[in-house]
C-alpha cells in the first residue's frame, strides 16, 4: 500500500513523527508533502530539510504551490488541492494518513482511503502552534534536529581570567544543559601556548562549529564560553587588523543574552592567556562592541558567588520570557 501525509510541519514535532511512524507501519511506501504557505514564520524550505533528515526512508517533497488554506477562501478549493497534489505525487496514493478530519475529504478527492491516526492528539498532545507560542514549555516535543532553531543562546564574554569558563560550566550544570567551551583555549593548550595571527581564523571557525554541533543537545538554553566576536577583538588588539573571514563569521552569529564579566577579580596566569595588561583595553573594546546590540547585556562583577547568582537570575529570566 502507498500512503500520503500532508502537513505544514511548522515546526516538525513528536506528534508529526508519531503520524509518520504510523504511516510507515501501515503502508509500504510513504510520501510526505511539506506545504509552503503565505506569511510563513518558519520558511518551508527549512521545514522540508528538517523532515528529510527526520524521515530518511520516506519520499519527502516540498509543495511550493500556494494553495488556499480553507474552503472559504476559494470556490474551487478542493479541485485546486487535488490537481496540485496529483501533479506532484510520485505515485497514486492508496491511503491518506492524517490526524485531522480534513483527511477524509482529501482522500475522496484523490480516490484513496482515509486512514485516521490519533485524531484527538491523545498520544502526543502538542501542536505546532503551541510550540511556536511557547517553545520552552513544550521543549520535550521538539526533535533534536529542530531544537537549534528555538534554543536560547547565551554568550559569556570578558577579558582574560574573569571566570568565563567556570561560569559556563556552572550554568550548564544548574540548567541541566550543555556548554560550549572556548575553542581557542583548547587549541592553544594543545600547541603549548604558541599561536600566530593566521591561527585566529581557526579559533573563530572552531568556535562557531562547536556551537553548531552542540545546539541540538541543549536543553532550552545553550551556554557559550566566548564567541567569534571575541576573536575579532583579540585580532584587532594583538595585530591591529581583522581578517574579513573572521568578521564575516562573527556577523552570522546572534544571541539572546550576553553575560559580560568585569575584570575586578585577581588575574591567574595560564598557558593560553596573553597578559594581565590586556584586561582593561580588552574590556573597553568589548563594551564598545556591545553598544546597540539587540540582546540583553548583563554585567557581572564582584565575588564569584555574586556573579553566579546574577547570571542564574538572568538566564532564568530569559527562559521564562
Amino acid at each position: 500500500m502507498k500512503g500520503m501525509v500532508l502537513g505544514k510541519f511548522m515546526p516538525p514535532h513528536l506528534g508529526h513523527l508519531h503520524l509518520v511512524e504510523f504511516a510507515r507501519a501501515y503502508c509500504d511506501q510513504v510520501c510526505i508533502f511539506v506545504e509552503k504557505v503565505p506569511d510563513e514564520t518558519i520558511p518551508s524550505e527549512l521545514r522540508w530539510r528538517w523532515m528529510k533528515q527526520l524521515c530518511p526512508d520516506c519520499t519527502v517533497l516540498h509543495l511550493v504551490d500556494l494553495n488556499p488554506q480553507d474552503p472559504s477562501e476559494h470556490p474551487d478549493f478542493w479541485q485546486i488541492w487535488r490537481e496540485s497534489l496529483l501533479r506532484n505525487l510520485p505515485f497514486r496514493p492508496d491511503a491518506v494518513i492524517a490526524s485531522e478530519s480534513y483527511g477524509a475529504r482529501l482522500a475522496r478527492e484523490l480516490g484513496a482511503e482515509f486512514v485516521p491516526a490519533d485524531l484527538g492528539r491523545s498520544a502526543v498532545p502538542v501542536s505546532g502552534t503551541a510550540i511556536r507560542q511557547d517553545p520552552m514549555r513544550h521543549w520535550k516535543y521538539i526533535p533534536r534536529v529542530v531544537r537549534p532553531h528555538f534554543v536560547r543562546r547565551v554568550r559569556i564574554v570578558g577579558p582574560e581570567s574573569t571566570g568565563k569558563s567556570y561560569l559556563a560550566r556552572k550554568l550548564a550544570e544548574y540548567f541541566d544543559t550543555v556548554h560550549v567551551p572556548e575553542y581557542a583555549a583548547g587549541w592553544i593548550r594543545a600547541h603549548e601556548g604558541e599561536f600566530e595571527e593566521a591561527d585566529l581564523h581557526r579559533f573563530a571557525k572552531g568556535q562557531a562549529a562547536a556551537q553548531q554541533a552542540l545546539a541540538g543537545s541543549a536543553n532550552r538554553v545553550l551556554i557559550c564560553d566566548t564567541d567569534v566576536q571575541t576573536t575579532v577583538l583579540w585580532s584587532d588588539l594583538l595585530y591591529g587588523r581583522v581578517a574579513p573571514s573572521i568578521q564575516s563569521l562573527a556577523r552570522t552569529q546572534s544571541w539572546h543574552l550576553t553575560l559580560l564579566c568585569a575584570p575586578d577579580v585577581p588575574y591567574t596566569d595560564d598557558v593560553h592567556r596573553v597578559s594581565p595588561q590586556t584586561r582593561a583595553p580588552f574590556m573597553r573594546s568589548l563594551e564598545r562592541s556591545l553598544e546597540g546590540t539587540p540582546e540583553r547585556v548583563v554585567r557581572l562583577s564582584g565575588a564569584w558567588s555574586q556573579r553566579q547568582a546574577h547570571a542564574i537570575e538572568a538566564v532564568q529570566r530569559l527562559i521564562d520570557s
